[in-house]
């Protein structure tokens, strides 16, 4: 087999970390098959095995967080805090898991025939087709694979090509806790055989489930295939983050929340902060102390300087950020922060006065940068926040939780915080957007229903009357 390199970009040149086997099209299929041969005896283990092997699990990784740690680090420059954030919350996802295998439930229905016994109960759906994305590595690999073997589903992982020896770490704690042989398989290939690969898994006859995080534009091709195959996807895709700033906001709760969800792991996070509409009576002063606070998240590499950001995942997420700022700038933005960039390090952004006609107003950044708009009341609020192809999350700041519930009301996202980052996570909370950021949701009942499938039982007692 071919050896894929993958690399990080540290200095300017590409410093190859990890190396590991790239499948061909057959040995993919090959692992969609034996997660299949496994599917049967999986899916009779009752719930109190389930369970003990994802708790094990949940152990293997707090005790094993420093062999994630340095895969996360090397793979995609992370930092100690997100890689932390990422340990901790895996344990947490996992062991929210383990507690859902006894809360599969069915229902007992009442009948027009009063000896018949009508009944619907939820059952293992098969093979679940999991891809996930390297910039939180491990929260979001965990959370396509703990919940379907809860359900007694078999699972193919299909890893990024910029983080496989991270996803292959966690794969071997999954095993190492006793999920069986064939129950747990992964996936590895070059990044141009990617598309056929996905392609012929989705189609594979006994793949059942498609889960699916990563850009809106690889999550529309996911869709449009698991639908022509009619495989239920669930797809959680991009975002474009508003944090609304009212009038009677706290202004330094808001500006510690907006520096938080923008430039936490460079801003390459889903939910992160990209637009700060601000009402334009406190504008002036937010702007102020994000652009104080901003100031001092310098980048750098974590192993060497006492720098609070890191690298951003690679050159061509440089020039996306450089690129869209310049943009920006020409059309009359100004730059309050930010501007540094040295390799793949980038000082956190912050930009103001941006409008309509700039590309940073819609496209996403994933990135340290944030911009900021300025509005005239809530009603414009509400239209700023929700001009957006996207649907992710959102936060709203105000001292009246009355109404900034009401505004809350009003966004067009799945996820909506009052006094809070749009950056937030439980392990217990249902996780999903609307519009353009996908539909379905991670964790909790949602989970449950999207990877197993109902079946409606009955039983006929005694003798029935026909019309024929």
């Amino acid at each position: 087999m071919d050896n894929a390199l993958p690399s990080h970009v540290q200095q300017g040149v590409a410093d190859p970390v990890s190396a590991v086997s790239s499948m061909t099209l057959t040995q993919a299929l090959q692992a969609a098959d034996r997660a299949a041969a496994a599917f049967d005896q999986w899916s009779k283990v009752g719930p109190t095995e389930r369970r003990r092997i994802l708790l094990r699990a949940a152990d293997l990784f707090e005790a094993g967080k420093e062999r994630l740690a340095q895969a996360m680090a090397s793979e995609t420059g992370a930092a100690p805090a997100w890689i932390g954030f990422n340990a901790m919350l895996s344990a947490s996802l996992i062991r929210e898991a383990a507690a859902l295998t006894t809360q599969i439930t069915g229902q007992v229905f009442q009948s027009d025939h009063m000896e018949n016994l009508s009944m619907a109960m939820r059952i293992p759906a098969g093979v679940v087709l999991s891809i996930a994305p390297w910039n939180a590595p491990a929260i979001l690999s965990v959370r396509a694979i703990a919940t379907p073997l809860a359900c007694g589903n078999t699972v193919v992982l299909k890893a990024s090509e910029l983080c496989p020896r991270t996803h292959r770490t966690i794969v071997d704690l999954f095993l190492e806790a006793g999920v069986p042989e064939g129950v747990l398989e992964f996936v590895t290939h070059e990044a141009q055989d990617a598309a056929a690969i996905v392609e012929a898994l989705i189609a594979h006859p006994k793949v059942r489930r498609v889960n699916f995080t990563g850009s809106t534009r690889v999550g529309r091709i996911i869709g449009e295939t698991a639908g022509r195959h009619l495989k239920p996807a669930l797809l959680e895709l991009g975002g474009k983050a508003p944090l609304i700033v009212l009038d009677d906001a706290d202004l330094d709760e808001a500006v510690s929340a907006a520096a938080f969800g923008a430039y936490m792991h460079q801003g390459q996070i889903c939910m992160s902060t990209e637009k700060l509409v601000v009402d334009e009576r406190v504008a002036d002063l937010f702007v102020e102390k994000l652009a104080a606070k901003a100031a001092t998240l310098t980048a750098g590499n974590p192993a060497k300087t006492n720098a609070v950001l890191s690298s951003v995942i690679d050159q061509n997420a440089v020039k996306r950020v450089a690129d869209l700022v310049a943009d920006a700038l020409a059309k009359g933005a100004t730059q309050r922060a930010g501007g540094r960039v040295e390799d793949t390090y980038v000082d956190a952004i912050l930009l103001d006065h941006v409008t309509p006609d700039m590309k940073v107003y819609h496209e996403e950044t994933f990135g340290p940068c944030v911009s900021v708009i300025r509005v005239k009341d809530v009603d414009e609020a509400v239209r700023v926040a929700n001009d957006t192809e996207y649907g992710l999350a959102a936060a709203i700041f105000g001292r009246d939780v009355d109404r900034a519930l009401s505004v809350g009301r009003r966004i067009e996202s799945g996820l909506v915080h009052i006094n809070g980052p749009t950056v937030q996570d439980e392990a217990h909370v249902p996780f999903g957007g609307v519009k353009a950021s996908g539909y379905g949701r991670f964790n909790g009942q949602p989970s449950i229903d999207f990877f197993t499938e109902l079946k409606t039982l009955t039983i006929q007692h005694g003798h029935r009357h026909y019309p024929i």
